[in-house]
């Protein structure tokens, strides 16, 4: 296989996804992009909607929201528009922005466009003929901490992005806010769920500072060269904003699914980061305080957090699938993810660790 059968690639646009194309030539063309269109989704993740658009002999990127969401603060393109188009001018690792448009009558809602970054982004399923040996995933799993430092140390004055967001109080506003989320989106009883939630409000550590924060930083939002020497874009800004770094690196425990992980966090896997050579949630958090320079304490309220967020996420998504918001299969099982990553919490406040789960 040569390496460009493992580039990451769009398929067919999935039903209740598609694309008004004659509105979005017109303002295509509008931005001086002309041409044919073609139009391919990129099908994985569960937020936005991301779009490959080939107009004649280019290739560019397009993102909205969800079909039927109204959610704006969780989904806003223009904020993660101007994130992006800051960033890119002092950290190379983020796509270039091409245009935004805020008018709904285009597509029914506001989206963006960017270039797209080819490469290679790694998911569960690694691709047929994809060598991921125990060197290389050692290397790829370190140069994902790596450029987690790299984020928590952008110049936010030199970004122009000082006022992104309001650190001061930053975990409290969290543990309330996405406590909030769930009672808005629930559609069973979780006891596990409410026990975790409330064991967070009552056990929240001091801030240990405030930094650019990407607050979804996993395997398949990094784009890694063809050749897998380096990490060449981080994608899906979305819910970025200026916080505590130690919750931005407990979101990324919880996506880390060790390989003595049970099988029910071995199936909510978001890479291969159970392959032989990754490193552990916990060689994570040393090669973290390594890099950065900063000491990490308080691990098991950051990761209990983390599995709780997940879960509020999944049970968000799952209430869109029962009121009739999306036809995709896959929601209807989350329901379950979401009562697994609750009895994980539970575990973490018992045992006080993070590195043994059972459930």
């Amino acid at each position: 296989m040569s390496s460009n059968d493992s580039l990451d690639r769009a398929e067919s646009v999935r039903k209740g996804a598609e694309l008004d194309l004659e509105r979005l030539r017109t303002w295509l063309e509008g931005q001086g992009v002309r041409g044919e269109i073609e139009v391919l989704q990129f099908p994985r993740g569960y937020s936005n909607l991301t779009y490959l658009l080939r107009v004649g002999d280019r290739e560019i990127v397009l993102r909205r929201p969800p079909v039927g969401v109204k959610i704006a603060s969780a989904h806003d393109m223009g904020r993660e528009h101007r994130i992006l188009s800051k960033l890119h001018a002092v950290w190379p690792k983020v796509p270039r922005t091409l245009a935004f448009c805020e008018n709904d009558s285009v597509l029914g809602a506001p989206f963006y466009v960017m270039e797209r970054v080819e490469g290679v982004i790694l998911r569960a399923k690694t691709p047929p003929g994809l060598e991921l040996g125990e060197q290389r995933m050692r290397h790829l799993s370190e140069s994902l901490v790596d450029t987690l430092v790299e984020i928590h140390s952008v110049d936010l004055a030199a970004a122009g992005l000082s006022d992104l967001g309001k650190p001061q109080g930053y975990i409290e506003r969290q543990v309330r806010g996405w406590t909030e989320r769930y009672e808005k989106a629930k559609t069973d009883e979780i006891p596990e769920l409410a026990e975790v939630a409330k064991w967070l409000a009552e056990n929240m550590p001091p801030e240990s500072g405030a930094t650019l924060i990407h607050n979804d930083f996993k395997y398949d939002n990094v784009v890694y060269a063809p050749d897998l020497s380096r990490i060449v874009a981080v994608l899906d800004w979305e819910m970025a904003t200026l916080g505590d770094p130690l919750m931005d690196l407990g979101c990324t425990l919880g996506y880390w699914i060790d390989a003595t992980d049970p099988p029910m966090m071995q199936a909510m896997r978001f890479g291969p980061t159970n392959l032989p050579g990754n490193l552990t949630r916990m060689q994570i958090v040393d090669r973290y305080q390594e890099k950065s320079g900063r000491e990490v304490t308080n691990l098991p309220f950051y990761f209990t957090f983390a599995l709780m967020k997940l879960a509020v996420v999944g049970q968000q998504l799952y209430a869109r699938y029962v009121k009739g918001l999306t036809q995709d299969p896959r929601y209807a099982l989350l329901i379950e993810g979401v009562r697994g990553l609750s009895r994980a919490g539970i575990q973490v406040i018992a045992s006080r660790r993070i590195d043994t789960l059972s459930t």
